[in-house]
């Protein structure tokens, strides 16, 4: 389990990797990478205390595989989530006939009338886990699950992609190819 000091690092990791990366005074390249030891030494400068150890546990203990390493460790990147325009290579890949997605309850009416919409971020994020769309939707109030027909989605050419964390990614949702499941 993760002590209270590393939650607060990984929001602020993810603050900087998905957001803001000059909050610690770095830069991402065009696929979302950022070098090892300019995050750390940019993460100390703001005061926090972190070292290649801690990161490591970070991004390893992470409940939501959030981060990934490139292959020798020297490069870091959030999996998904941006909002900034970055690259992050996925792949498209053919989705499971049903995903999921979490909301709270007063966002319903208008997405109902709208769609699903990426808002500030490149995708629409997905589950392919009736529980942890429970889940996303409770963090925002109460819970609401939208059933998603990604099958007829992808066969009318909706491009799908899964990120390295599994969670299933589309620009937009439109209100035809959803339904509302119950939660409880």
């Amino acid at each position: 389990m993760q002590s209270t000091n590393d939650i607060k690092l990984g929001r602020f990791l993810s603050l900087v990797l998905r957001h803001d990366p000059s909050a610690a005074r770095i830069s991402l390249d065009e696929h979302g990478w950022a070098d090892v030891d300019e995050l750390l030494n940019g993460v100390r400068s703001t005061g926090r205390q972190i070292d290649r150890e801690t990161l490591e546990r970070i991004v390893r203990e992470n409940n939501k595989q959030r981060y990934s390493f490139n292959e020798d460790h020297s490069g870091i990147r959030a999996n998904q989530g941006h909002s900034l325009q970055v690259d992050v290579e996925l792949l498209e890949t053919k989705p499971p006939r049903y995903l999921y997605h979490g909301t709270a309850l007063r966002f319903l009416p208008t997405i109902q009338l709208e769609g699903i919409k990426k808002m500030t971020r490149q995708h629409v994020h997905l589950s392919g886990v009736f529980q942890t769309a429970v889940a996303v939707g409770r963090r925002h109030g109460a819970p609401v699950v939208l059933r998603i027909n990604a099958g007829a989605m992808a066969e009318s050419g909706v491009r799908f992609y899964r990120s390295e964390n599994g969670v299933w990614l589309c620009e937009y949702v439109p209100p035809e190819y959803f339904r509302v499941i119950e939660t409880d």
